[in-house]
């Protein structure tokens, strides 16, 4: 296992995330750890889970290093390290005693009539039409088609994204480690003139969805992991897992099953 000796620390801005962190940055430099800003082997997110996705995207996704979450905020889903836990995570990094898993990263394209955007994410993208009115687009996968979907929008969640936002619109767990992607409507329209899915489809990870619009001019928002961006005129909008990962640091006893347990039914 990589010896980790160089540790940078990303930390939400607020009075208590900033306490953790204070009593973070004494526990790991008594087992010699060195706090950097650059070239670091770990960064470790102080925060809820928006901190953990900010991170990563902060890191561009980067694969030669590892990341953990310590959890000052509410869920915690993505943060596996509590407060009171610190001091026996420290100490078992110390004497390179700790396991990853490497996450999938969702890899978007989006196609207009004059540019060609590529970006990752790690939990989500949400395809919505741009004045918030019905979206219309027609749903391939390895460009055979699935449906015409109207409603008001479309999520795609990665395994890892499954327990984010795609849970508010009936989506399904899935495992962290499966690297799938997951098709979840957004209220859809299902009557006589509309008829399309009402649950999610799960889609493996050698598989590429394509979103085309039918309506507006292809003027869409598309949040990605909650950032919004408006594109003018899309054209097609292309998603799939390709080799993309990044390693997340575990505790040992880490379970999903568990973790699940934890946090939503408890």
């Amino acid at each position: 296992m990589k010896k980790i000796n160089k540790v940078k620390l990303f930390i939400n801005n607020n009075i208590k995330s900033r306490k953790v962190a204070k009593e973070l940055v004494e526990v790991l430099k008594k087992k010699k750890f060195q706090i950097v800003d650059d070239d670091f082997d770990l960064g470790i997110a102080i925060g809820g889970d928006g901190s953990f996705l900010r991170m990563v995207k902060d890191c561009n996704f980067n694969n030669e290093i590892f990341y953990v979450g310590v959890n000052a905020g509410t869920l915690g889903f993505a943060q596996d390290i509590s407060v009171d836990e610190i001091g026996d995570f420290v100490a078992n990094l110390s004497r390179g005693e700790y396991t990853y898993e490497e996450i999938g990263v969702q890899e978007v394209l989006i196609v207009t009539n004059t540019s060609t955007s590529k970006m990752f994410s790690l939990n989500e993208i949400v395809i919505r039409d741009e004045a918030l009115n019905t979206t219309s687009l027609d749903i391939l996968v390895d460009d055979i088609f699935l449906e015409h979907y109207t409603g008001d929008g479309i999520l795609i969640a990665t395994s890892f994204g499954s327990t984010a936002y795609n849970l508010s619109f009936g989506g399904s767990f899935v495992y962290n480690t499966f690297n799938t992607l997951q098709i979840t409507p957004i209220a859809p329209l299902n009557n006589k003139s509309y008829h399309g899915l009402t649950n999610s489809v799960i889609i493996p990870s050698n598989k590429i969805i394509k979103l085309v619009p039918k309506r507006n001019n292809g003027n869409l928002i598309v949040t990605i992991d909650g950032d919004n961006k408006f594109y003018n005129n899309v054209t097609k909008i292309e998603t799939s897992m390709r080799t993309q990962t990044i390693k997340i640091i575990r505790k040992k006893d880490y379970n999903f099953i568990r973790k699940i347990n934890e946090k939503f039914l408890k």
